[in-house]
């Protein structure tokens, strides 16, 4: 099998970009858009900068730095895969506990744009407020010892810039949030407030921070993305990424430093971002919560092995159609209907490989953002949530930590060991678990969807999975 290398030389490019977080979904993402257009012979000033502050950030940048930054990107269409080497990353900066270099690099005025892929838990969010959270011990420990979060270093950078008279760059956050310029925006100017109001006021109202929608289901690198990446002749590359064909990138067009032409490769330029990512993030990432723990807790190890079990795609088919595509509202030259089969025929991909147990991670951060919204809006319409109390209750029972069948489930969410022991009283007391109200708010007060969660997790632990969803679906 073969593969592409960039079609431009390499050499010739400049950096316009510092992205910060270099994991599959960036390289997957926007890597790949950029390297598309500058094949197009297009912004060859837009090149990236690769940065991170993490631990696991100096051993992908160890690992990149060693193939002169090419990523392998392997798609995984069912009619053929197909790899490349993107190239539109030319440097990954030192991983220092400072951010010294991070902060030196953005400081630079071709530096235009510093884009962001952190993970949805990595804006320092209160669950139950939703607003930034001064008192996180990150935080904390970033106002104690600057420039530890990248947020640190965005700021410090900001500041440099504004104090030489250099024009301040944008702010594009990547991560799958809802609002997440918002969000970031809040992050930042939070952060700086803590020491510096004036800078905060002014990060405010002078910083451009555009909402973005971002989709690519892309998996995680192991054994057998290695050895996939091996059989195209990319020789032992430790972190290929392996991706589906589809990809989507809805854009807010606010840079006023300038920004390369995205337009130019199929990323949507519009006001009404939030209108797609409500979309994407109910119908998709809802649609992933909602068979994420049946199959966790019936043993099923990979998602479209999940939409073969005729009971899991019943659970799918009948929330999405009667609580969850109802309650959007319309999008764009978007037929819901059809962007519902599309994700269908992609959570089906057997080529992908996506595995349960990467759906069910992390459902602390995830239900709050991707289920809960839905049962407040299906209960504000006056509709049932008999599905969605469901949907909760399978990840309640999964939170117990072992299957039905009584293998047990290694921890999956940052919160695990309180998870745990909430799900075990729970068994006992269902509204045990509705009291997070970091997660729940006010729900769990609410009859409407209290009754039926309680029933359902009742019958989880009567019945077993198989059975509660054949009385669902009967």
């Amino acid at each position: 099998m073969d593969f592409t290398l960039p079609a431009y030389d390499r050499s010739k490019l400049t950096p316009g970009i510092v992205h910060i977080g270099l994991g599959n979904f960036h390289r997957a993402h926007m890597a790949v858009y950029l390297d598309d257009l500058f094949a197009m012979g297009l912004c060859h000033d837009w090149a990236i900068l690769g940065a991170g502050v993490r631990e696991g950030d100096a051993r992908m940048r160890e690992a990149l730095k060693a193939q002169e930054c090419l990523s392998t990107v392997i798609e995984l269409d069912p009619d053929g895969k197909s790899a490349r080497r993107v190239g539109s990353m030319i440097d990954f900066l030192p991983v220092e506990p400072d951010n010294r270099a991070l902060i030196a690099a953005m400081a630079r005025p071709e530096i235009r744009i510093v884009s962001l892929t952190v993970t949805e838990g990595g804006y320092f969010i209160n669950p139950a407020t939703g607003a930034f959270d001064p008192a996180h011990p990150e935080i904390a420990a970033d106002s104690a010892n600057p420039h530890r979060t990248a947020f640190g270093a965005i700021i410090a950078a900001l500041k440099a810039r504004k104090a030489a008279g250099v024009p301040p760059f944008t702010v594009m956050s990547c991560d799958n949030l809802p609002g997440n310029g918002h969000v970031t925006r809040a992050a930042v100017a939070g952060l700086a407030r803590i020491k510096d109001p004036a800078l905060a006021d002014w990060i405010e109202t002078t910083i451009a921070f555009p909402n973005g929608m971002v989709d690519r289901i892309t998996p995680a690198t192991g054994p057998r993305e290695r050895a996939m990446a091996a059989e195209f002749g990319l020789g032992d590359d430790p972190v290929p990424v392996t991706c589906e064909p589809f990809r989507q990138w809805v854009l807010e067009d606010d840079f006023p430093s300038g920004r390369p032409a995205f337009e130019k490769v199929g990323v949507t330029l519009t006001p009404q971002v939030h209108s797609f990512e409500m979309m994407k993030i109910r119908i998709l990432n809802g649609g992933h919560a909602t068979i994420a723990y049946p199959g966790g807790l019936m043993d099923i190890e990979f998602v479209h092995e999940a939409m073969a079990n005729p009971l899991i795609r019943g659970l799918l088919d009948k929330v999405e159609s009667a609580e969850i595509i109802p309650y959007i509202p319309p999008v764009p030259d978007t037929d819901l209907g059809d962007y519902y089969r599309l994700i269908v025929a992609r959570f089906s991909n057997p080529e992908v490989a996506d595995t349960e147990r990467r759906l069910c991670l992390d459902g602390s951060n995830r239900q709050p953002k991707f289920i809960v919204p839905s049962i407040r809006d299906a209960l504000a319409a006056g509709g049932s949530v008999e599905g969605l109390a469901l949907v909760s209750a399978l990840w309640c029972r999964y939170c117990y930590g072992e299957t039905d069948s009584g293998t047990p489930i290694p921890p999956n969410d940052p919160d695990w060991e309180s998870l745990v022991a909430r799900s075990r009283a729970a068994k006992e007391r269902p509204a045990a678990w509705l009291e997070m109200a970091t997660v729940y708010g006010a729900l769990g007060d609410d009859a409407r969807f209290v009754e039926p969660f309680q029933r359902h997790l009742n019958r989880l632990w009567t019945v077993g999975t198989q059975q509660t969803l054949k009385e669902f679906l009967g």
